[in-house]
């Protein structure tokens, strides 16, 4: 297929490598020009000096900070995405966008004849760059729905469909709340258990024995807080943002959700604190008490 990849990133560059190497006929946008000609000269493909410049594509996937960016792309921009692309074009957003904001954007293609596919993704750079991210799907067009997944199972090994547009978004921000909290719990019981004259390394070890295992206590804390390498290659201002969109959600279906609210606060004061582009395992060093935690 001819596919468009707007925003290599972190995440993105090697999601749309993966593409790259299953033989797509790739064209790749990002703001970064620079970062763009590192991609085509690695990989093949041709670079994009502004997203309209992707109207021949078939499919065009976006990989961006936040949904309002995504909605800007398509229909706010100088340039709107929306306007080049032909009646046709199957649009799949893999951002962890805002699954009201979604079900909008949308809307507002169908009458251009654009099917908007929602697709975010879990497992990190580690899993972009395997390709074996958990993808889960969202969309109201079951046709493109088919049409997409062949392009998803070029960077993921297990795709969920979730139900109606949206849904991928949300199933996405509910599953990182699950795993902020649990990144929050484990912290504050390693930080309680050192001060209360534990080994941290130990407890870790019962931890992942015991009823309080977690991916949070198998991976995050070994592997980042331990060594003191935090460098997860996830930013804290995007986990923070994610755990936001579930307690919105939350509120958006009149659901009293306290813990929510709290751990929202929690990482909203941590990507504060530390700045949103350190790794969200550092948020520690912020509930440990350290007021100028190390770079």
């Amino acid at each position: 297929m001819r596919v468009g990849f707007i925003g290599i990133g972190r995440m993105g560059w090697p999601m749309a490598a993966r593409l790259a190497a299953a033989g797509h006929e790739l064209t790749v946008h990002d703001l970064d020009a620079e970062r763009g000609a590192r991609f085509v000269a690695e990989h093949g493909g041709r670079f994009a000096p502004a997203p309209d410049a992707l109207a021949q594509c078939d499919a065009v996937i976006t990989m961006l900070p936040t949904g309002s960016i995504v909605r800007a792309v398509y229909l706010q921009s100088p340039r709107p995405l929306a306007a080049a692309l032909a009646p046709g074009t199957l649009a799949i957003d893999m951002s962890s966008s805002e699954p009201e904001g979604t079900r909008r954007l949308g809307a507002e293609l169908v009458p251009r004849g654009i099917a908007l596919v929602d697709a975010p993704v879990s497992g990190g750079v580690p899993g972009a760059e395997a390709g074996t991210l958990a993808i889960m799907i969202g969309g109201n067009d079951a046709q493109a729905i088919e049409r997409a997944k062949p392009l998803l199972s070029s960077m993921g090994r297990r795709l969920f469909e979730t139900g109606p547009l949206g849904s991928g978004h949300a199933m996405k921000a509910l599953n990182n709340f699950c795993a902020a909290a649990a990144y929050a719990a484990a912290a504050e019981a390693l930080i309680a258990g050192r001060r209360f004259g534990l080994d941290p390394a130990r407890m870790v070890d019962v931890l992942n024995a015991s009823t309080g295992r977690t991916f949070m206590s198998e991976i995050a804390l070994p592997q980042q807080v331990l060594t003191r390498r935090f460098a997860s290659g996830f930013a804290v201002g995007l986990l923070a943002k994610d755990v936001k969109i579930a307690a919105e959600l939350a509120d958006a279906v009149r659901l009293d959700a306290p813990l929510m609210r709290l751990v929202s606060e929690r990482w909203s004061a941590a990507r504060d604190r530390l700045g949103a582009e350190r790794d969200n395992t550092e948020a520690i060093l912020i509930w440990d008490g350290k007021d100028d935690p190390p770079r």
